[in-house]
């Protein structure tokens, strides 16, 4: 068999990577001197690498993060404002994830709610984790139509397949009846085997009556769901009339979510 026969063979079964790693190695006198084992292995590392590298971008692409270059290292922690920042490094572990735990972020607009969910976001892919970003008017429209359509059971998946599930403009209009069985219906689905991160302007004592009120049994089921054992991170602000907009902290399109 001829180096270019194993190089063709490898290209034919997708691990290009190795293959142009097989070619630079024969290429390369140096190489010569190399045992055989710890060539293949260095081989191997390559093309398992490039596929780390691949399969990390489509999870990140897949995410359809509002803001894709939030990190956790570029939180911002001052400007007057009041973070956990303890629990945010923590959550960055992604220890909730596989605790099945929630998150609720809750703070006024700008005050950097979206950023933060998809930082955690982002760190959920490094850790090739499936993750996906919606704004709640978004998903409430989609799964109402898709209901509407017949498909509503396919077009739930999109939402209840995702490992890390990031609901951002969460109850930033109040709801109505069939919206909150639609997220019943969602959250119910997730439960227990998945986490999802909840950004709201309100806070969670308010989100009871956006929902329909305390009396409505689809609220109290919805809020039984997610709100045991959440994780709770309110973005307060020390002094309001000095606050500064965290979309110009980030370097952010004032139009972009909150």
């Amino acid at each position: 068999m001829t180096n270019q026969s194993t190089i063709d063979k490898l290209i034919e079964m997708h691990m290009t990577s190795m293959a142009d790693a097989f070619r630079n190695q024969m290429q390369d006198i140096s190489m010569k001197e190399i045992p055989f084992d710890d060539r293949f292995g260095m081989i191997v590392d390559i093309e398992y690498t490039s596929r780390k590298n691949s399969r990390l971008k489509r999870l990140i692409k897949n995410a359809e993060f509002e803001q894709p270059d939030a990190t956790i290292a570029a939180v911002d922690y001052g400007h007057n404002r009041k973070v956990n920042r303890h629990l945010i490094e923590r959550l960055a572990t992604c220890e909730y994830i596989t605790e099945y735990r929630n998150i609720f972020i809750t703070g006024a607009t700008g005050s950097g709610k979206t950023y933060l969910a998809c930082a955690f976001g982002m760190e959920a892919c490094k850790r090739y984790y499936s993750v996906k970003y919606v704004r709640v008017p978004d998903l409430l429209l989609d799964l109402q139509e898709a209901r509407d359509e017949g498909r509503f059971k396919d077009a739930l998946k999109k939402y209840t397949n995702p490992t890390l599930l990031i609901l951002d403009e969460w109850l930033l209009m109040r709801v109505t009846e069939k919206d909150s069985a639609n997220l019943l219906e969602l959250i119910h689905k997730r439960r227990k085997h998945s986490s999802t991160i909840f950004c709201s302007q309100y806070l969670e004592e308010d989100w009871y009556q956006k929902l329909g009120g305390k009396d409505n049994p689809l609220t109290d089921a919805i809020m039984d769901r997610i709100s045991f054992d959440s994780y709770k991170i309110p973005i307060m602000s020390l002094d309001p009339e000095k606050d500064i907009s965290m979309r110009e902290v980030y370097g952010l399109d004032p139009s972009q979510a909150q």
